[in-house]
């Protein structure tokens, strides 16, 4: 069968209105205990999409590590691609895709670097290994080989040998501060259902149903 021809139809049910919660972040909640249920792996993975100031796009995956009233939080090496794009243009978006679910969540909003407690936190609860990964890597940079990220890896391991490993004054976190947030759920006949919440002046967020 030719790639033009690859579809299937999305039988996993339907969203009303009424389903809904009033804002988007207990919306967001119970769509992610369903898909931890679903027992799938990687999922709290999302595509990040940023833009340098050229306005060129960019997309990667990473893994969200937080998220609450605030927004949506994770970490990264704050010399990578993403964080040069972001520094450029804050303005970022978040998908899920749980195609398993016939489902997507995707956020538009801003990204704001967390402040270094947080940080410290979470890069202590991190495992040892990838500490020291988060040393050795300069992200985004090129290399001759694996062998020297390798031998970097190996400095460094040897370098805190007995000790904690302190957090990189280079690494840290994001939160994306939400404007929208769409809820996708596909339909059969391609008549899918999906509403976007809109962040309102007074903190409050308004529910429209968009056409498929």
């Amino acid at each position: 069968m030719e790639i033009d021809q690859w579809r299937r139809e999305y039988l996993h049910g339907g969203l009303q209105r009424s389903d809904l919660s009033a804002d988007p972040i207990s919306q967001f909640d119970l769509w992610l205990q369903e898909v931890v249920k679903a027992d799938i792996s990687d999922p709290s993975a999302m595509c990040l999409s940023t833009a340098d100031a050229s306005g060129q796009p960019s997309q990667r995956i990473v893994l969200l590590k937080g998220f609450d009233a605030r927004g949506f939080v994770f970490y990264t090496n704050l010399k990578s691609q993403k964080a040069w794009d972001i520094t450029a243009n804050p303005r970022v978006s978040l998908l899920f895709p749980w195609h398993f679910l016939d489902r997507q969540v995707i956020v538009r909003g801003q990204a704001t670097l967390l402040d270094g407690a947080e940080a410290d936190q979470y890069f202590a609860s991190r495992p040892r290994e990838s500490q020291i990964a988060a040393w050795a890597s300069h992200q985004s940079d090129a290399i001759v080989s694996r062998e020297v990220l390798e031998k970097q890896f190996e400095t460094f391991q040897a370098q805190f040998e007995g000790q904690d490993v302190p957090r990189p004054e280079f690494w840290g976190g994001y939160r994306i501060v939400p404007h929208a947030v769409e809820f996708w759920q596909g339909r059969a006949s391609r008549l899918h259902d999906r509403f976007v919440y809109r962040a309102l002046d007074d903190g409050k967020w308004q529910i429209e149903r968009l056409s498929p």
